[in-house]
C-alpha cells in the first residue's frame, strides 16, 4: 500500500471515530431536534389547515346572512350577522359588524348604528382601512345631528391630501355646515372637491348640485 493510501485510511479512521464520538455525545439531542421539527411543521400545517376550515364556515355564514338580509328576513339576518360577530374569524366577524351596522342606520337606529361603528374604529385588531371606513360611515350617519366640532374630531386626519377618505370627508363636512347655516364654509369644502381630479364621478356630480343650490343662499350671509 503507498504512502497515500495508508494516509486515506488513517484519515478515514479518524472521521469515523470523531462522527462516532459525536453521534455519542450529541445524538439523542440531533434525534430530539428533528422530531421537534417534525412536530412544529405538523402543528402548523395543522394550524393551516383549521383556519382555511374556519374561513369556509365564516364565508357560508356571511353569505347566508346577506342573503337573508337582502330577502328582507330581517331578524333571521340580525341572528346570523351575530353569530358571525361571535365567531372567531376576525375578517368576517369585523364584516359582519359593519352589515350590521349599516342596516341599522338604513332603519333610522342612528345612535346603535354608530355605537357599532365607534367601536370598530377604536379597536386595534382591525385594519386601518376597515376603522377608517367606519368613522366615515358614522360621520354620514351623525351629519344632520351632530356639530362640526365633534364631526371635525371624529374625521381628523382623514381630510388630508393623500387620504383616500378625503373626498367623502369633504361632503360630510360640508353637508353639516350647510345644516349649520355656515354656507361660506360649505362652499369651501364643496370647492375642495371639485378641485380634486381624483374626485369619484357620483361625488362629483352631487357637488355640482349642491354648490349651485348654495349659491342661491350665500348673498344672504354676505348682508
Amino acid at each position: 500500500m503507498s504512502d497515500d493510501g495508508l494516509f486515506r485510511e488513517v484519515d478515514e479512521e479518524v472521521r469515523s471515530d470523531k462522527i462516532a464520538q459525536i453521534w455519542k455525545r450529541f445524538g439523542n439531542l440531533m434525534i430530539a431536534g428533528c422530531v421537534a421539527l417534525v412536530v412544529a411543521v405538523g402543528g402548523f400545517k395543522g394550524w393551516q389547515y383549521w383556519q382555511a376550515q374556519l374561513a369556509e364556515k365564516a364565508g357560508m355564514d356571511w353569505y347566508s346572512a346577506i342573503a337573508l338580509s337582502d330577502a328582507g328576513n330581517t331578524a333571521e339576518a340580525e341572528v346570523a350577522f351575530d353569530r358571525i360577530t361571535k365567531s372567531n374569524h376576525k375578517g368576517y366577524a369585523v364584516l359582519a359588524k359593519l352589515s350590521q351596522a349599516a342596516r341599522l342606520g338604513q332603519e333610522g337606529k342612528t345612535a346603535d348604528a354608530v355605537k357599532i361603528y365607534d367601536s370598530v374604529a377604536a379597536d386595534g385588531s382591525v385594519d386601518q382601512p376597515l376603522q377608517d371606513l367606519a368613522r366615515v360611515r358614522a360621520g354620514y350617519l351623525l351629519v344632520d345631528t351632530t356639530g362640526i366640532s365633534d364631526l371635525v374630531s371624529r374625521l381628523k386626519g382623514l381630510d388630508a391630501g393623500n387620504s383616500s377618505w378625503r373626498h367623502a370627508v369633504r361632503e360630510i363636512l360640508a353637508l353639516a355646515n350647510v345644516r349649520a347655516g355656515d354656507y361660506k364654509a360649505a362652499e369651501e369644502q364643496l370647492n375642495l372637491i371639485l378641485a380634486d381630479t381624483a374626485t369619484p364621478a357620483a361625488l362629483r356630480t352631487r357637488t355640482v348640485l349642491v354648490s349651485a343650490q348654495l349659491q342661491t343662499l350665500l348673498p344672504a350671509t354676505a348682508n
